[in-house]
């Protein structure tokens, strides 16, 4: 028998994201809501790169991440596509 091992992703940074202890609300906003909160917070947080970076690897469509808007992280994925 065989089992196929993929190594999990370290994702330590998510206890130490500010937004862990801050509630997913701010993060996960009805459409059409402001995401400032969110972004403020997030400004202030030493995981932002890390957050950043997994949701950019995770293609996550929804929320904020690391900062940025699902928008936000679009335009950043397209223009590092048109970059290589």
């Amino acid at each position: 028998m065989h089992f196929e091992s993929t190594a999990a992703p370290d994702l330590s940074w998510q206890e130490q994201a500010l937004c862990a202890q801050t509630g997913a609300d701010f993060f996960f906003p009805e459409p059409g809501s402001s995401v400032r909160e969110a972004k403020r917070i997030c400004a202030l947080c030493e995981m932002r790169p890390a957050c950043l970076q997994y949701a950019l690897a995770n293609d996550e469509r929804f929320g904020v991440w690391g900062g940025l808007s699902e928008k936000e992280r679009l335009s950043l994925r397209r223009t590092h596509q048109h970059q290589q």
